[in-house]
């Protein structure tokens, strides 16, 4: 029964500058930097049948491709935290596709995502991190931020069942269509800033 979710890969290079912010936060689990990521919806266990139909649905997708990038990091759980992560502003194109996500997910029967999507990059599990720990650790490394990141593609992953972190596979990528020209003429071909 595999474990599956849809998502966007992280650029190597975004990925080795991420890798450099490891270390100096006790209680962390640091992700390894080929399973960065940003997950746009989370499937779980199903069985292969499922898969099948899941894998097909998403084929249909028809979206632009976009940027992203990162603006900081932060972290989950205010009181208990349990992730360090890095911030990814939620754009609308970004948002739209997750959306069609969830509806697709939904068609097929299976329930709602119950957390609120909030795009973002899981660098850390963290286990008995105190807040001050993880206050301490974004002061010193939490201006990371990033140039715009191109995507062209989103991917269904698979992961094996473990406590997280990976490793994921991609088992079927979907190309995005090429980014939509910007429009600097109107109807009548005069420029739109008059």
């Amino acid at each position: 029964m595999p474990r599956l979710f849809t998502g966007i890969e992280i650029p190597a290079e975004i990925g080795e500058r991420l890798a450099l912010l490891r270390g100096g936060l006790p209680g962390a689990r640091w992700i390894t930097q080929e399973n960065y990521h940003l997950t746009l919806r989370f499937v779980g266990d199903i069985d292969g049948h499922i898969a099948h139909e899941i894998a097909d649905s998403l084929g249909r997708v028809q979206r632009f491709g976009f940027d992203v990038s990162i603006d900081g990091l932060g972290s989950f759980g205010t009181r208990k935290p349990h992730a360090l992560i890095a911030r990814v502003p939620p754009s609308r194109p970004l948002v739209e596709l997750q959306s069609e996500h969830e509806r697709l997910l939904q068609r097929l029967g299976l329930p709602p995502d119950q957390r609120k999507f909030t795009p973002h990059i899981t660098l850390a599990r963290l286990r008995g991190s105190s807040g001050r720990d993880v206050a301490e650790y974004l002061t010193t490394r939490g201006g990371f931020f990033s140039e715009p990141i191109p995507v062209s593609r989103f991917v269904l992953f698979s992961a094996r069942s473990s406590v997280g972190g990976g490793p994921y596979v991609v088992e079927e990528a979907y190309p995005l269509l090429p980014p939509a020209p910007a429009f600097t003429e109107d109807y009548d071909g005069q420029p739109l800033n008059r």
